[in-house]
């Protein structure tokens, strides 16, 4: 490798180069990628910008709790990262190492440095997305834009389309084996992918018989019929992992096997089921029975027009015979993502509603429709008033019908901001104080619910129930012995869930685990084996706390183990 030469020596130069180069692979082994054995580079340059880069991601996590404690990140909260004066992938590496922390501390770091790179991650991709949009049709790969819908609803995971090419490119090499044992001289056994389109439809269809063996006899994929409506049916790398999916997200693993051996099979975005089709007749034909329409949900299956019309259990015009372009191809697998956000009323859910409106108004940034949805998305959530004002004034501009709901939600989006302005600080609440001497239990205690069963953790806590009139209607809490006229608790869930319980319903866990709640690090630092120890921000709102935490941990956990002292020398005694 070629290194760049500076005002020293040059064997001093080389030798000093090579020193930092010796200790910028073992400290930051996962940078060595952005660099070619060809590139000439200054080691001591690159260590120095690196360390910079570390330093200035570690002041940006460690600010977000003081300045985001009570809120979503807004909109305009990562205005630090878009500005940075460092390389963005030495920026990203500081976030993966603080991740990557071994043990159960610096769960706020990791809360924050998640955030952080989930936001850097989606701007990177979106931005990836509209270039793919510029290019000409015929430059746009749908397994690549299937992987960059893949990669912006799971921006933390490792996706890339170099590694979901290599293996749909080993599922096309099986193919091709089948194939040869069938016909050896069959012209996709021996051409490269994507090199020779086959004229002669028999050929094509020994390709489709091989594939669907290989598919579906070998490799047993399949449609997912009994968790049809689970969103990793959608995503082509847990496509290519668990080898089930739906219609559309294997229709375009099976058009991309088919055209790299040589068959052009074209997308149809047939109503309620995805398929494709498979030219019989001249090529650019415009006569639909000219098709056979293949069914890559239902292992291959070829059909006809009839049949296709069996499969839904209606009648359906031409036009939805016809060939779909990659973008209206990527419209409808945002189209199904956005339909399962809003099936449930969850975190995981409304996350992954925003990421699809994302995506859609990527693609289609004045769709009224989308538009409105976001707004009333991020009203509900109570997140990101400004960005909300903004999105109104776009519609409003658009469409100047949609006044009236416009206006409702600008009305009560500017209350919200001015309630905002209204708060002076954080609330703190004493334990010392009378009217919460009610109060038994304390932040960071591991708990488990007395009639539900579920662990969780405390994370905020009220004398008496907080909540309106309906939710306490709602929720049966005139059914408790104590009503709500008792201390009411904020807890995560180990399912992910946050509820709000009664102090009469919830009880120490005396098998204390830890939570794995998406939350967690938000209000909590450590966790320590026995409690979860309350981060800055947290302890600031209930001072006094953590005393009563240690001493109820000790107590509970002490005893415990005097009886399985004594219950141990008794079995001794009596010889069990």
């Amino acid at each position: 490798m070629l290194l760049a030469s500076d005002s020293r020596p040059v064997g001093q130069s080389l030798h000093n180069s090579l020193a930092v180069l010796v200790e910028f692979h073992p400290v930051w082994p996962s940078l060595l990628k952005y660099y070619s054995h060809t590139d000439s580079v200054s080691w001591l340059e690159e260590y120095k910008a690196r360390h910079n880069a570390g330093l200035e991601a570690q002041r940006i996590v460690s600010s977000f709790s003081k300045r985001f404690f009570s809120e979503h990140v807004p909109c305009d909260g990562f205005s630090d990262i878009e500005t940075l004066g460092c390389p963005s992938h030495f920026f990203e590496d500081e976030l993966m190492c603080i991740l990557n922390m071994e043990g159960r501390k610096g769960l706020t770091w990791k809360y924050y440095a998640k955030k952080i790179l989930y936001f850097l991650r989606q701007q990177n991709i979106l931005k990836n997305l509209k270039e793919y949009l510029q290019r000409p049709a015929d430059q746009q790969s749908f397994l690549e834009g299937a992987v960059l819908i893949d990669q912006y609803c799971n921006p933390l995971s490792d996706i890339c389309l170099k590694s979901v090419q290599a293996q749909v490119d080993e599922i096309t090499d099986k193919v091709r084996k089948v194939l040869r044992t069938k016909n050896p001289r069959h012209p996709s056994v021996a051409s490269k992918a994507g090199e020779i389109l086959i004229p002669e439809v028999e050929l094509q269809r020994q390709v489709l018989d091989a594939m669907n063996c290989v598919l579906y006899e070998q490799l047993k994929y399949k449609g997912n019929e009994l968790d049809y409506y689970n969103s990793l049916n959608s995503y082509i790398h847990q496509v290519l992992i668990r080898r089930t999916g739906i219609p559309i997200s294997l229709s375009v693993l099976y058009l991309t096997i088919a055209r790299q051996l040589g068959v052009k099979l074209e997308p149809v975005n047939f109503p309620s089921h995805f398929l494709l089709r498979w030219c019989q007749g001249k090529e650019g034909s415009t006569d639909i029975f000219d098709y056979t329409y293949i069914d890559a949900f239902g292992k291959g299956k070829q059909l006809t027009v009839k049949e296709c019309e069996y499969l839904i259990g209606h009648h359906v015009t031409e036009e939805f015979y016809g060939v779909v372009t990659s973008k209206e191809v990527l419209q409808r697998m945002v189209g199904n993502l956005l339909n399962l956000g809003k099936r449930e009323s969850t975190d995981q859910s409304y996350q992954l509603l925003r990421d699809s409106l994302d995506l859609y108004l990527a693609m289609y940034p004045d769709n009224v429709q989308h538009l409105m949805l976001q707004a009333r998305l991020y009203f509900h959530l109570g997140i990101w008033p400004e960005k909300v004002l903004d999105i109104l004034q776009h519609i409003q501009a658009l469409d100047p019908s949609q006044h009236g709901a416009v206006g409702y939600l600008v009305q009560h989006t500017l209350e919200h901001i001015e309630r905002r302005k209204e708060e002076v600080g954080p609330e703190v609440k004493h334990r010392s104080d009378e009217k919460h001497k009610e109060v038994c239990f304390s932040i960071g205690l591991i708990m488990k619910h007395k009639r539900y069963g579920y662990n969780c953790v405390i994370y905020g806590w009220d004398p008496a129930c907080m909540m309106g009139h309906e939710w306490i209607r709602n929720m049966n809490v005139h059914s408790l012995p104590h009503g709500p006229h008792q201390p009411f608790y904020n807890v995560l869930v180990e399912d992910g869930s946050c509820r709000y319980a009664a102090q009469e319903n919830l009880e120490h866990n005396s098998e204390p685990r830890e939570i794995p709640h998406p939350d967690i690090g938000r209000y909590f630092s450590e966790f320590t084996g026995t409690h979860y120890l309350a981060n800055t921000e947290l302890e600031i709102r209930y001072p006094e706390d953590l005393e009563l935490t240690c001493t109820t941990v000790q107590k509970i956990y002490s005893s415990g183990k005097e009886r399985m002292t004594a219950a141990s020398q008794g079995w001794k005694q009596t010889g069990v």
